[in-house]
This record gives structure tokens, C-alpha cells and sequence, in this order.
């Protein structure tokens, strides 16, 4: 039932002390100084854990602390608390008095009971009386004692004002509430016969002074539904309380809620002072009450002065010039009306009275001024921020335009926050001032970062612009001292770069800390460029070696491509593409922008191309060796940091390259072999000495019979015929075997259709076409004769013209019947 729209507040804690801050943050929280009269005050007593804060809670859904049952029985409420009644009409504040009979408190017990009760009963208009339902008859019960101490004090020292008295009967039994009333009724009858009274009211009877209402509710422990219901009809009887007939229906000398606060702070003052509760005299609150109304009219009257309403609409949309003089004279009016009405009440009641006016005039226009201020700050910090761009395009510098435009807006502030003051108040624009200057600053700082920000960008773009492709291409020449040239082209830009921030920045007037560091912060830039393209470059050492490699061994010292004629030392060609390979990677490895030196080079030249040039049948062995000196992750004399390929990567990118650049070797040893056979036509020397010994009588028969020479030129044509016709070099190219055979299968008609040619050439029956066609083949034939050898061209062929290499030109059976007829083979060999 609790709600925190409540706003719980102690109002007097449990040693009497006032909470003057927490009362007036209440009424401001809950706004009951708006109320005026309507609103009103409901208290509670009793015994301590009656359950009193249950009640109200209840009741009123606040938000009092309650006892934890499961706990045990002890004090919940210490002091007096406040609180705001939820959904009650019209505004109405609830008061939870500490219970009575408590054993915290002992010896001190009855003081503060009386004090609390008196106060209680001093500012409330309704007063519940919490009790138990078998109290009823007994003497010490139901707060007797102090309800006769307080009847007594009441009747004695206020005017006459019906307070209403609701006795709560809690935890009701069987016995119907007719029966308990009237001996309630009875016992209160008898306290109030008891007292004594002032002569004037002897007879006086208790209803002239209280309403004495009664009630009964179930217990909330075992029927907690019907303590609900019979709490929710009590309920509806505090809506509307202070009209006529309800609960606070006589509202005489009910002091304004605006002055409930002092009001309250005087009683207790009084209360706790006096032993003997003599309460302030009514002369004094009667001044206070009507002052506070007074006070409140002018104030009224001053929120809807026109005068003050035309100045406070034109503050809001500009500055006001004169707006301190203006509003002063507003409130020396309203404080003049005040002092006219209120010069024959009590001088400090209207002193103070006129201090609450004057404080609440200047709350009430305070924010015209503040808003003032702020349209003053508004214009001061957007001239600021136009006047320095003006100047910084203009070209001047930035540290001076700061302090001179500065200086100019602060004083123009000044001006115009001097004539906003009001002569009534102490307020000053020193925070407006000082959050003017910071603003400003902010704003030169903004600037200035914003400046050396583009300042910084502009330059670490053109060092990327300078660094990113050069660097690039060292790596991709891979020379000799490649990262000697990266040193010598980050140092460049760097310093190029760095002059030009300086000379930029030389109108900021920075310290030199702040110099150095954003120039440190440029040449780390620099180089974060070159580390980030070498390791860039590190992902792409694959493709750079092979492409080096073939480079290398394709190409001679004059970049034209190699013809593998046989006299090319592979080995040596091999080892120096390589070696120009195995440089790409140790240029690779590790970033070398600091000149150390490092054994990268020499532990992987000696590990991979020393030990890879041993004989082909321990290759696999020293391979596995190198292993020993290559198995680290991290190089020695280098930073973990700089390295970007390890010794074990570097290993593995080396067996990797050479399984894929070994083809390309094999292919240069297959093209000079196969170059060496198609060029290697005549027999060795010793065999040329042999034939001409043991042929020397065959040869002296040649020379003797010119016949065997015709012979063996006509079988030698016809040879080569039946070889270009079958294509017995390619008959050989799926095997021996396979070649055998077609040609057995193929050779005797081949011979029969060459002699049937033969005859027919002979005997003149050639037709047009066959002419034709015999023409364009002799023309192919020539061709063919004077072509180039293929090999040198290209590798990729090798395999093509080591098949053909024991004869450079092929052509066909009608090529050799044509050049028979033409008598090309004369001009074939001529």
C-alpha cells in the first residue's frame, strides 16, 4: 500500500531535534505551499507496535515504516514523522507520532509523550487514537493520563478550536461497537470531568472543544480482508474533509500552508523550552498569519504585474537592455504596498515577513535574470566563435586571436551582466562568467584541435602517399641494400614531413612538450607505414621469390630471354636465381628500420643454399639438418616485434619453393639436352677417324663408280620419303611396340603408292589441281627448311622438340613428289 508520492519525511527526531531542511523540502516536494488554507493535517497516537504505521499506510497509502512482525515487538517510529497523503482531497499530511509506553525509552518516556501529544494535537485537525479493542474500561489504558495532561494545556492556552478526536478500536472482538462506544464515551467523559479548568470554563462542555468520532477495525493479522474493506470505507470519510460537517470542518485560525512550516517550528520550540507548555502568545501568530498574507498577496499581485510580465516576455527572446533598473523598481513597489499594509503588526514577525517577500520576489524573477544571462552568454560566445574564424582565415595566428578576441567578448560580458543586476539581490554573474570562459576555452581548444587534426591528417596522408609505393618497390626489386634505401626514404619524407608541421604549427603556440610529442607521433606514423607494407609485403614472399627466381634463370645479364643451347653452366644459373630468391626472403624476414645488424642473411644462405648444393643423393639428409639451425620461432639480435617471417616459416616458404620452381629447372635441363640432339648430327671425332681408316676402300670404290652415288642419292630421297610420309617419328611417340607395328602394317603401301606416283609423274598425266596443290607444298617445304629451331623459345615445348630433334622440318608424301618433279631436292642442298 506504500508509495513513494508520499515523500516520507522526519519531521522531529528521537531526541526532539526540528528537521528544519527536511520540513521545508516536504512542502516544497509536495507543493503545499500552494494549498493555502485547503489542506489538512491528520496525526496519530497510541501504544508502541499497536500498529499505528500500518494504519496509515493503509489508510493513506504513505510510506511510514512498519514493524517486521517476525522480528519481534520493539520501537519502529522514533520521533515524529510526516508524510503526504495519496489520492486524498483536498491536499491532506499524515503524522505518525512514536508509539507510547516504549521500553527503549524508560525513564523518559512520559516528557517526551506529553511534548510529542502536545504538539500533535497543537497543528492537527484530525487526531486518531490508536487502542486496543480489550483496553476499553481500563484505567491505564488508551493514553488516559496524557489525553487529561493535554485536554487540561489545550483548553488553557488556545482559543477555543474543535479538534476531532477518532478513537481507532483495533483487533474487534464479537462485542458490536454500540455496546464498546458508549463506555468509551464514558471514560472520556470522565477525564474531561477531571481536569481543571480557567474560571471562563467551568462548565464548558468537551464538544465545544473536541469531536469526539469512534470506530473499530478487524485485526490485520488474521482477517486481513476485512481490516482491508473497513479501512477503505474509513478512507472515503477524509475526502473532503474541511467542508462543512467533515472531520476538519472548522477551519477557524488555521494558519495558511505557506506558513505551516514556521508555524510548526515555533510550537515545538515553545514545547520543548517550556516545561510548563506556555505556547507562544497569540498576538504573535496572529501577526504571523496575516503577514504571511499579506506577503502572499503581493507576491500575487507582483506574478501579474505588466510591468513585469512585458519585461520578463521580452527576456525571452533576447537581451534587455536596462532590465536590472527595470525589475529593481518592480520590487521596491510590491515592498512598499507591503509595508503600508503591515506597519502596525508585531515588528519582527513583519520584518521577517517582508524578508519572505522580498526572497520570494527575487525566486520569481530570478529566472528572467538567469535567462538573461544566458542569452548574454549566448551572443558573447557565438561572437567569439565568428570573430576567430574571421581571423584565422584572414591568416592570422592562432594563439593571438584567442587571447585578443578573448579578451574583447569577456569585457562586452561584463558590460551587459552589470547592467542586468538587481539592486535587491547579491546574486552576480560570476558562474555565468566563469562557464562564459570556459566555453570560450572549450571552444579554442575544439578549434585548435580540429586544426592540428586536419593539420596531422593532411601530412600523414602525404607520408602514406610517399612511403606506401616506393617502399613497395624495393621490396619488389629486392637489391642490395634494400632496407638501407627503406631507411634512407623513411628518413627523408619524415624530415620533410616534420618541417612542414612545424612551420604549420608555429601560430599555435604550443609548449614544447606538445611539439615534440605530435612530432614523435608523426615519425611513428612513418614508420607504423613501413612496418605495416612489410608485413604486407611478408604475405606475398612466395609469389616475389618465384617470380625472382624465374627472372633470374630466364633471362641473362642483358634481360633477353635465354636460348638453352647447351653451353649454359643450369647449375650455376640455378644457384645464383636462388641465391637472388633466398635475398627477397632474408630481405623479408625481419623489419630493419633501426640500422642493427643480424645474421638473418648468413643462417639461411648457409642453411638452404650451401646445404642444398650437396650431390642429389644426400639432399634429403642435409636437408633434415638444416632443420637444427632454422627450428626457432625468433631470430637472433632481433626484436620479437620486427620479426615477420620466423626461422621455421622461412624453412618451410623455402621447401615450398623449391617443389614448385623445380619443374622449371627440369624443363631448361630437358630443352639443352634435347637442343644438343637436334644440333648433334655428325658422330663423334674417334668414330669419324674409324670410318675413314676402315672405310677407305669403299670410299676409293665410290669415286671410281659414279653409279653407287647416283644410287644412294635416289634411296636416300626415297628413305626420306617414306619417313615424312609414315611420320615415323611420330609412329614413336606412344611407344616402340605400337611404332613397330604401324609401320609394318604401313610400309608396303606407302612404297606402292610412291611408285605408282612415280610412274604416273613419268608418264606426264598431272592434273591442274594436283599442280596446284604440289606448288603451295613446295612452298612449305622451303619454309620449313629455313624455319629456326623452336627450342630456345619456349620451355613448355621441350618436350615437342626433343621428339622431332633428330630432324628439324617434316613434310609430306605429295612435298617430296612435287620437289621431284620442280627438281627441288637440287635447291634443297645446293
Amino acid at each position: 500500500m506504500a508509495n513513494d508520492g508520499s515523500c516520507s519525511t522526519q519531521l522531529i527526531d528521537g531526541d526532539g531535534e526540528f528537521n528544519v531542511a527536511g520540513l521545508d523540502n516536504f512542502i516544497k516536494t509536495v507543493n503545499l505551499a500552494s494549498c493555502g488554507l485547503s489542506y489538512a493535517v491528520v496525526a496519530i497516537m497510541g501504544p508502541q507496535s499497536s500498529g499505528k504505521s500500518t494504519l496509515m499506510n493503509h489508510l493513506f497509502h504513505t510510506s511510514f515504516r512498519e514493524m517486521d512482525a517476525f522480528r519481534g515487538r520493539s520501537q519502529t517510529t522514533k520521533g515524529i514523522w510526516i508524510a503526504k497523503c495519496v489520492g486524498i482531497e483536498p491536499a491532506t499530511i499524515a503524522m505518525d507520532l512514536e508509539g507510547t509506553d516504549g521500553r527503549e525509552r524508560g525513564e523518559d518516556d512520559t516528557a517526551f509523550e506529553k511534548q510529542s501529544a502536545l504538539f500533535a494535537l497543537a497543528v492537527s485537525d484530525i487526531v486518531l487514537i490508536n487502542m486496543w479493542c480489550h483496553d476499553i474500561g481500563r484505567e491505564q489504558a488508551a493514553n488516559k493520563p496524557l489525553l487529561k495532561t493535554v485536554f487540561q494545556v489545550m483548553m488553557r492556552l488556545f482559543s477555543p478550536r474543535k479538534t476531532t478526536l477518532l478513537f481507532v478500536i483495533r483487533d474487534k472482538t464479537k462485542t458490536p461497537l454500540e455496546h464498546l462506544e458508549p463506555i468509551l464515551r464514558e471514560d472520556i467523559q470522565k477525564i474531561w470531568d477531571s481536569v481543571r479548568k480557567p474560571q471562563a470554563h467551568q462548565h464548558t462542555p468537551l464538544s465545544e472543544f473536541f469531536n469526539v468520532e469512534v470506530t473499530a477495525l478487524s485485526s490485520y493479522e488474521d482477517k486481513e480482508d476485512k481490516f482491508n474493506e473497513e479501512v477503505a470505507l474509513l478512507r472515503q470519510r477524509f475526502f473532503h474533509s474541511i467542508a462543512p460537517g467533515g472531520l476538519a470542518g472548522d477551519r477557524r485560525g488555521v494558519v495558511p500552508a505557506s506558513a505551516f512550516s514556521i508555524s510548526a517550528q515555533q510550537i515545538w520550540k515553545v514545547i520543548r523550552e517550556n516545561k510548563d507548555l506556555d505556547l507562544p502568545a497569540h498576538k504573535v501568530m496572529v501577526a504571523t498569519v496575516r503577514c504571511e498574507e499579506i506577503a502572499n498577496e503581493k507576491l500575487n499581485q507582483l506574478q501579474s504585474d505588466k510591468g513585469w510580465l512585458e519585461l520578463e516576455e521580452a527576456v525571452q527572446l533576447g537581451p534587455v537592455r536596462g532590465f536590472g533598473e527595470k525589475l529593481s523598481s518592480i520590487i521596491d513597489a510590491s515592498l512598499s504596498q507591503y509595508d503600508e499594509e503591515a506597519i502596525f503588526f508585531e515588528e519582527s514577525v513583519r520584518n521577517a515577513k517582508r524578508k519572505q517577500l522580498e526572497s520570494k520576489a527575487l525566486d520569481l524573477v530570478y529566472p528572467a535574470y538567469t535567462t538573461l544571462l544566458e542569452h548574454i552568454h549566448s551572443k558573447a560566445l557565438d561572437d567569439f566563435k565568428t570573430k576567430l574564424e574571421q581571423s584565422l582565415n584572414n591568416g592570422e595566428g592562432f594563439a593571438s586571436s584567442v587571447r585578443t578576441w578573448t579578451q574583447t567578448i569577456m569585457d562586452e560580458f561584463d558590460k551587459g551582466s552589470a547592467d542586468a543586476a538587481v539592486r535587491h539581490a547579491n546574486w552576480g554573474a560570476s558562474k555565468v562568467r566563469d562557464k562564459l570562459r570556459h566555453d570560450i576555452d572549450s571552444h579554442a581548444s575544439s578549434v585548435r584541435a580540429a586544426k592540428l587534426s586536419e593539420i596531422t591528417t593532411n601530412l600523414e596522408k602525404k607520408l602514406t602517399k610517399a612511403l606506401t609505393k616506393p617502399v613497395e618497390s624495393l621490396f619488389e626489386s629486392g637489391g642490395k641494400d634494400t632496407w638501407l634505401s627503406i631507411r634512407a626514404l623513411l628518413k627523408r619524407e619524415t624530415e620533410s614531413a616534420v618541417s612542414e608541421f612545424s612551420a604549420s604549427v608555429a601560430g599555435f603556440e604550443l609548449d614544447e612538450e606538445t611539439v615534440e610529442r605530435m612530432e614523435r607521433s608523426l615519425r611513428d606514423y612513418a614508420r607504423k607505414v613501413v612496418e605495416n607494407k612489410a608485413r604486407e609485403e611478408a604475405g606475398k614472399i612466395l609469389i616475389r621469390m618465384k617470380d625472382r627466381f624465374s627472372t633470374v634463370f630466364n633471362h641473362d645479364n642483358d634481360s633477353l630471354p635465354r636460348v638453352w643451347t647447351g653451353k649454359e653452366d643450369i647449375r650455376a644459373i640455378t644457384r645464383d636465381a636462388r641465391s637472388a630468391s633466398l635475398k627477397l626472403l632474408s630481405d623479408m624476414a625481419a623489419i630493419r628500420l633501426d640500422e642493427k645488424p643480424d645474421p638473418i642473411g648468413s643462417i639461411l644462405h648457409s642453411s638452404l643454399i650451401d646445404k642444398t648444393s650437396a650431390s642429389t643423393s644426400s639432399q634429403l639428409v642435409t636437408r633434415e639438418a638444416s632443420a637444427d639451425t632454422l627450428a626457432s620461432s625468433t631470430w637472433e639480435e632481433v626484436s620479437p616485434e620486427d620479426v615477420l617471417i620466423t626461422p621455421m616459416q622461412c624453412k618451410a616458404l623455402w621447401r615450398q619453393f623449391l617443389g614448385e620452381t623445380e619443374y622449371t629447372v627440369t624443363q631448361a635441363i630437358s630443352a639443352q639436352e634435347a637442343f644438343k640432339r637436334s644440333n648433334n648430327w655428325l658422330p663423334p671425332p674417334w668414330a669419324i677417324m674409324a670410318m675413314l681408316i676402315l672405310g677407305f676402300n669403299e670410299f676409293m670404290m665410290l669415286l671410281k663408280n659414279p653409279l653407287y652415288l647416283l644410287f644412294i642419292f635416289v634411296a636416300y630421297l626415297l628413305g626420306k620419303a617414306v619417313w615424312v610420309q609414315m611420320d615415323i617419328a611420330g609412329e614413336f611417340r606412344h611407344g616402340t611396340l605400337p611404332g613397330l607395328l604401324s609401320i609394318s602394317s604401313r610400309f608396303l603401301p606407302t612404297v606402292m603408292n610412291l611408285i605408282k606416283r612415280l610412274a604416273e609423274e613419268a608418264q606426264g598425266n598431272q592434273t591442274p589441281e594436283e599442280s596446284q596443290g604440289s606448288a603451295s607444298q613446295t612452298q612449305i617445304f622451303r619454309n620449313q627448311v629455313h624455319k629456326p629451331d623452336s627450342v630456345s623459345s619456349s620451355i613448355s615445348n621441350i618436350s615437342s622438340v626433343g621428339s622431332s630433334s633428330n630432324d628439324d622440318n617434316e613434310y609430306s608424301t605429295a612435298n617430296l613428289s612435287q620437289r621431284r618433279r620442280t627438281n627441288v631436292p637440287q635447291a634443297e642442298f645446293s
